[in-house]
């Protein structure tokens, strides 16, 4: 159910950092760790997955189909800095006002850390007050992929990369409009790729 309520929105947003500060101290730790069964991302299936792709300056390109990015956690290991892999491979959450350029407002694409899959466009992101980069739409259904996630209290939607899996953050139903969502996402786990010719600001 649709709900815009800020009284909501603020306990959810401390509800969130809550959670995120009880993983934070000990999060670069873990991710240098030996991955334990129960503790071991979800494999992510060989194959190909079909994408909307994006110009750098924006413009789309129509769908593509794309192999799927499927590497071993070591190879994640050494792909990603020791907080990106953390966050996308065993579903962290980076500590709220956190995240390199959380708060960046000039006009670009979010790409996946892991694969530079296109997530989301700038021109959807909205300041929610939580200290997570937050958007009422992904740019295309087709990149992502929603699940349920019970692993708090309160069950949520998490989103991931539709190509290699990384988990990017939560969808919340406490959004503005047009769409009355909130795709909450975490910082390390995007790239931001500002339009060519464009000065890169932050507030």
């Amino acid at each position: 159910m649709r709900s815009n309520d800020p009284d909501r929105r603020r306990f959810l947003a401390v509800f969130a950092a809550t959670a995120a500060a009880s993983i934070s101290l000990p999060f670069i730790f873990k991710a240098t760790q030996p991955v334990m069964a129960a503790d071991a991302p979800k494999p992510i299936q060989p194959g190909n997955v079909t994408l909307d792709c994006y110009a750098p300056d924006k413009k789309p390109l129509g769908t593509c189909v794309e192999p799927k990015v499927v590497l071993t956690d070591e190879q994640w290991k050494a792909k990603l800095d020791s907080r990106s892999y953390y966050v996308t491979r065993h579903e962290g959450t980076e500590p709220p006002y956190t995240g390199p350029g959380w708060n960046r407002h000039d006009n670009g694409l979010y790409r996946c850390i892991g694969c530079d899959t296109a997530l989301f466009d700038s021109a959807t992101k909205f300041d929610s007050g939580t200290g997570w980069p937050s958007f009422y739409q992904p740019l295309s259904k087709r990149n992502i992929v929603q699940t349920d996630d019970t692993s708090l209290i309160e069950d949520r939607t998490a989103v991931s990369c539709a190509r290699c899996g990384a988990h990017l953050g939560h969808v919340f139903d406490d959004g503005p409009d047009p769409t009355g969502l909130r795709y909450c996402m975490n910082a390390v786990a995007m790239h931001f790729v500002p339009v060519p010719g464009v000065h890169i600001t932050l507030s």
